[in-house]
């Protein structure tokens, strides 16, 4: 077991009976949970996994943290729960072997006779291809209340996500077979689509099979590996050939495979293996909390994000500053206070908290933002920002819409200014310029994260990572300085101008930048790189490989801009 349920449980375990959903998990897209399924997961207490990747699953559906591992003195490990359900392995017993469906059946009952709500998460769907009906009737023998929650079944997803139809208005007969057991192949001689499961051992033999009971040996097959994850991989080929072509591809379980003619339209319907950043395996150097939405846009473009943290944000070594311009906030002191970061406006907020105040403290003063994403999080706050650059986003764009003080019309000629401990001093020296004067306020401190385990350093300094998106110049220092230099073949991706700038200065050629600085137009300047050069590599003729598959001996050269 793994976890603890941080909720009370005392009023489960005070009901006479527990319950049991049976909750299909679906092929292995975390997207594809039911709506019903993901309710489930939320209100249970005990989730009963079937699969490894069950438990992340369920951490990615309901937002939790991953579990801390602490080691003492003595080398021994303890995990810190990291709150949501107790995690109890349905796919394994103590002794590490295999579980059998009745043995399952035992830990589901147990559980649930706890007076605890219990999923039993199953991979697929409960009631096809699996053990759902033997736990079931377990639990109607122990008189269980339990339900059943269906899920997307991997011989219809996989297919579907490989872009191979089941059925057309041509095709409309179908059938689905399981290859574990012998099957006599002459009852599917005829053109019927066929869909294989666990069919990739042994697809040479069930391929000669079919031709000799009739099927064209020219008939088109498919045969997609770990179908639905970014780690999908589709043949095609024909009964006469497919035996040799999984051979050479390597194929292995799990693995759909569709036989008939439907699998023509795949070099039309293939929607999944073909987005831009499909498969690659980006690197995100960012803060945990500010990179959900970055890690959120590549995967919706394919990719396979990985964050490294590089940057903890931290409060200032000396409050008093802090403390002092936000009593000069309250008591009329500024004009202006200008938020350069989302972190300054956090920063500012929670000393407001701390103090006990609220957004009326800013009643008469007005309000710059660096860009719309820190406008937006003003907003969070209830308040509206009175300027926000109207051209580039960054504090070279604010000081170019920023007023010049007025004797007349400016009451107070002073500007808030809390920043982050690294920030240059170009904008307070623009205001002074306009004729303002500037609390320069250390507001948070941003510093260098730990090292990332070596296997992650190796990768990034042997281009086993495709791209990396530099959303600052300080990721860029940190990056370099904890992990190295990214190889030569990684894509460099940079947030704005002055990113790109820190990134060249350190070695890096800058691939992709994006048109304003925003998380959202630096993902999809990106995809827009990998979709021009998938293109480019189709239209030459050529497989299309990712960044990561190419290793030029030679590191890139920084480049002038």
């Amino acid at each position: 077991m793994t976890g603890r349920n941080s909720k009370t449980t005392a009023d489960a375990s005070t009901r006479a009976k527990g319950s049991v959903a049976f909750v299909g998990s679906g092929p292995g897209d975390p997207d594809l949970l039911t709506v019903r399924a993901a309710h489930l997961l939320r209100e249970a207490d005990v989730v009963v996994t079937e699969l490894p990747e069950h438990e992340p699953m369920v951490r990615t559906v309901l937002g939790l943290p991953e579990p801390v591992v602490t080691v003492d003195e003595d080398g021994n490990e303890t995990t810190v729960p990291s709150g949501g359900p107790e995690f109890v392995d349905g796919g394994f017993g103590e002794d590490g072997q295999p579980l059998t469906h009745a043995s399952r059946a035992k830990v589901v009952v147990k559980q649930a006779k706890r007076g605890l709500r219990v999923v039993r998460l199953i991979n697929g769907d409960p009631f096809v291809y699996a053990s759902g009906p033997e736990e079931a009737q377990a639990c109607a023998k122990a008189q269980l209340p339990f339900e059943i929650v269906p899920g997307v079944s991997s011989a219809t997803a996989v297919p579907a996500y490989a872009g191979v139809p089941l059925t057309t208005k041509n095709h409309r007969e179908l059938s689905v077979v399981t290859c574990g057991e012998k099957v006599d192949w002459k009852h599917y001689a005829d053109n019927r689509t066929l869909v294989l499961l666990s069919a990739v051992g042994s697809i040479g033999e069930i391929a000669a099979a079919l031709i000799e009971a009739g099927r064209k040996p020219e008939t088109p097959v498919s045969m997609t590996q770990t179908g639905t994850t970014t780690n999908q991989r589709t043949i095609t080929s024909t009964l006469e050939r497919i035996g040799a072509d999984a051979r050479a591809a390597r194929m292995s379980p799990p693995a759909i495979t569709v036989i008939g003619d439907v699998v023509n339209l795949r070099e039309t319907l293939s929607w999944f293996e073909t987005k831009p950043l499909f498969g690659w395996r980006v690197l995100v150097p960012r803060t945990k909390e500010q990179a959900a939405s970055l890690t959120q846009g590549l995967r919706h473009y394919g990719a396979v994000p990985e964050e490294v943290p590089t940057i903890s944000v931290e409060p200032p070594r000396n409050p008093q500053q802090m403390d002092k311009a936000v009593r000069g906030l309250v008591e009329g002191r500024y004009e202006w206070i200008a938020f350069t970061s989302i972190n300054a406006v956090k920063a500012v907020r929670e000393k407001f908290e701390e103090y006990g105040l609220d957004a009326r403290a800013f009643s008469g003063l007005k309000i710059a933002a660096v860009g719309d994403k820190t406008a937006a999080a003003i907003a969070d706050w209830g308040l509206r920002a009175d300027l926000v650059p109207s051209g580039e986003q960054s504090a070279a764009g604010l000081l170019e819409d920023w007023p010049p003080y007025d004797e007349v019309l400016d009451p107070i000629n002073r500007v808030f200014l809390p920043r982050a401990d690294i920030a240059t001093e170009n904008l307070v020296a623009g205001l002074i310029d306009l004729g303002w004067e500037c609390d320069d306020v250390t507001a948070y401190r941003t510093v260098r994260a730990t090292p990332p385990p070596a296997p992650t350093r190796d990768a990034i300094k042997t281009g086993k990572f495709d791209a990396v998106v530099f959303t600052s110049s300080s990721t860029v220092r940190n990056l370099v300085g904890i992990a190295g230099k990214p190889h030569a073949t990684t894509v460099i991706a940079a947030i704005g101008p002055a990113t790109a700038k820190t990134a060249e200065e350190h070695g890096l050629r800058v691939d992709v930048m994006a048109p304003n600085p925003s998380v959202e137009d630096l993902v999809e300047a990106l995809a827009d790189f990998g979709a021009a050069r998938r293109s480019a590599l189709v239209e030459a003729g050529q497989p299309v490989t990712k960044p990561s598959d190419r290793k030029p001996s030679a590191r890139r050269k920084a480049t002038s801009r």
